[in-house]
């Protein structure tokens, strides 16, 4: 009987997306209010049926009732809580309706804290929002139904993919998606623009606190993949530039663009009509992510879907939302005029130099992701070609050089005019620092490559000019303590917030460097016994002994680990073994320092005796997730900045009909 709630529920939600997504536009351009009024409630009940359809799916996934198709295809009896919780999300149908139902959390937040906004705007974002749930809705109740069942139901299920059962992979989604689709609140608030034809600076500070908070959940959510992959899949590595990857990155990208211009609006009226394309392209890429996860074009440990049917749909619509949110860009977005002009050197300029590279970094990754695919389409499967690592690196990683030396430079410009060289007079500090930085790591890896020496320095020169950028801000060594602690204590959240996401690119600069650029490396067949040396550890091998598991049975390896004689630690890898559904994994084991990461791996035996073997030293390799999560925090110290609870002063009640948009 859940399973026919769930359905139903999806069914009126997707009633109630109708009318969200129509009837308040009608109203905006019509100037009706009570079709205006709709909106909220609309939302806030598409949040509660969406709700009941998620609840009744993980009621089916948590008492493991294999008589609904999904859950027969995705759980097991066997499986621990948590990984019964997460096959919820953890395969296409489920997925989508956690797509939905954060795309209705967002739906409902506007109409509860959005009670600034004008009413007119508001009703036009809600019913953007609503059209895009009408989409997905659809396209789960036609072809993607998580509540089929099954008759007879299988006494047992299939099990969810071993690789997924994992605490980093049961939360990677939910923070992936909310960033995903937090980037559709971007979206509708450009096109809401669009369509009452103006964009005003307060539109700038509206969309910033939506941008903001689903930047920090794919932010999030991104380094959780990259964690996993490095600890799970038993290679060391922590990005491959799978295109999957790449369909995260692209939109982080877009989005980290979309903040710094949306201040420029804010502060500055200008740069209006590239940051509304820039919010219709950064929930495009969310889309096109979506699309190439569930259509079938690639073979992937993340990619759910294979059926081609489904894939022409999502393709169809993307091409619908595309094409028709780019179309009206192209009819209203020459008659968004900026209205502040600026210097090329100043902190307007130092922000569209940002926007620039991120947008050139983001069309590089976007032509490297794509082309082997369209390729592969035009020649009917003929040619096929690989685009992996070493294109991006050689790529990419120049495109973004310039922009963090940049950071630290731009919050030192003024608005309007600003003088290069009383900015850089500022930083001598900072300069000095990076160029002893370079100096000691280059005696301390001589024979490193100059790029990760460069890098090493570049990273303190953004570390440090954040820090100073701040000590500038509150006067610190140049006012009175009391007065530093004035400042200090008036500031706004938001200038913390930039310092802190800025040193925390500089962190995740420093764990990129090391990781790549030091790293060491024994691949061997050992024997219990035997000892490898590897960056100044020893670490003996002391065999391998069955251990049995929740749902698996595991081949435990281990190693103890000891320097200049001392015993530092025992590492204990495994190679599991599942048997629903059938898979074999490696677990590795890690022992993470401020300095670096101990890795092992234990892999088959040679049938004599002999194990295969991976160890690695990784300097500074966590540094990558520590800065990542210090940019995060960053951005969510900034979202609590009170000028981002004030959308626009408060209006008073609408009358009973609304005067029509001045351009329509």
């Amino acid at each position: 009987m859940i399973a026919e709630v769930g359905h139903y529920a999806l069914l009126l939600a997707l009633a109630l997306a109708l009318v969200q997504a129509t009837l308040p536009q009608i109203g905006a351009w019509r100037g009706v209010a009570s079709w205006v009024a709709l909106a909220p409630p609309a939302a806030l009940a598409q949040l509660l049926f969406v709700a009941v359809a998620f609840a009744a799916l993980m009621a089916g996934y948590v008492t493991s009732d294999f008589s609904i198709s999904n859950v027969a295809a995705n759980s097991h009896t066997a499986k621990p809580l948590l990984y019964k919780v997460a096959g919820v999300w953890g395969n296409h149908e489920g997925s989508l309706i956690l797509w939905v139902l954060i795309l209705a959390l967002f739906g409902a937040a506007v109409s509860v804290f959005g009670a600034n906004l004008p009413p007119s705007f508001r009703a036009r974002v809600l019913s953007i929002q609503g059209a895009i749930a009408v989409g997905f809705l659809l396209f789960t109740v036609a072809s993607s139904n998580p509540f089929e069942r099954l008759d007879p139901a299988p006494f047992e299920g299939n099990g969810l993919n071993p690789l997924l059962q994992d605490p980093g992979l049961a939360f990677h989604p939910p923070f992936l998606y909310l960033g995903y689709v937090g980037f559709s609140m971007a979206f509708a608030f450009a096109i809401a623009a669009l369509l009452e034809g103006r964009v005003e600076p307060t539109w700038g500070r509206w969309v910033r606190p939506w941008t903001l908070a689903a930047w920090c959940a794919l932010t999030l959510g991104i380094a959780l993949g990259s964690w996993w992959a490095y600890y799970e899949l038993g290679w060391g590595g922590f990005w491959f530039w799978d295109p999957v990857e790449n369909a995260s990155f692209m939109p982080w990208l877009a989005g980290t663009a979309l903040l710094h211009s949306a201040i420029v609006v804010e502060k500055r009226d200008t740069l209006k009509s590239w940051t509304i394309l820039l919010a219709i392209i950064t929930f495009s890429l969310s889309l096109l992510g979506t699309f190439l996860v569930r259509s079938g074009v690639l073979t992937s440990v993340h990619a759910f879907a294979t059926d081609p049917a489904r894939g022409v749909f999502i393709l169809g619509f993307l091409l619908f939302v595309i094409g028709g949110s780019l179309a009206l860009y192209a009819v209203r977005a020459p008659a968004l005029k900026g209205g502040g002009l600026f210097a090329p050197i100043s902190r307007e300029g130092s922000l569209v130099l940002n926007n620039l590279l991120l947008a050139t970094a983001c069309a590089t990754v976007f032509l490297g992701t794509l082309y082997p695919l369209f390729l592969d389409a035009v020649s009917g499967g003929e040619t096929k070609v690989s685009v992996g690592p070493p294109y991006f690196n050689g790529t990419f990683l120049p495109i973004m050089a310039p922009v963090a030396a940049a950071m630290a430079v731009g919050p030192f410009l003024p608005w309007k005019r600003g003088d290069l060289a009383g900015a850089l007079g500022r930083l001598k500090a900072a300069f000095a620092i990076a160029i002893g930085i370079g100096l000691l790591t280059w005696a301390w890896q001589s024979d490193g490559p100059v790029w990760a020496i460069l890098a090493s320095a570049l990273a303190a020169w953004l570390f440090v000019g954040a820090l100073t950028e701040l000590a500038e801000r509150i006067k610190l060594g140049r006012a009175p303590l009391a007065e530093t602690l004035r400042r200090a204590r008036h500031l706004p959240r938001a200038a913390y917030g930039m310092t802190i996401a800025h040193a925390g690119v500089a962190v995740v600069i420093v764990g990129l460097t090391g990781a790549t650029s030091w790293q060491s490396e024994k691949l061997q067949i050992m024997r219990a016994g035997e000892t490898v040396a590897l960056a100044g550890y020893e670490l003996r091998f002391e065999g391998v002994r069955p251990v049995p598991g929740p749902n698996y049975d595991a081949m435990r390896g281990r190693f103890t680990v000891s320097r200049g004689g001392r015993p530092v630690t025992p590492l204990e890898p495994e190679t599991r073994v599942y048997t629903d559904p059938p898979m074999d994994t490696t677990e590795a084991a890690i022992r993470p320092t401020v300095t670096g990461d101990l890795y092992a791996v234990v892999g088959d035996g040679d049938g004599a005796g002999g194990f295969a073997t991976r160890l690695y030293y990784k300097p500074f390799v966590h540094w990558i997730w520590l800065g990542a999560g210090i940019m995060m925090v960053g951005g969510l110290i900034s979202l609590t900045d009170r000028r981002h609870r004030v959308g626009a002063p408060a209006r008073p009640p609408a009358p009973a009909r609304l005067e029509p948009a001045a351009a329509e």
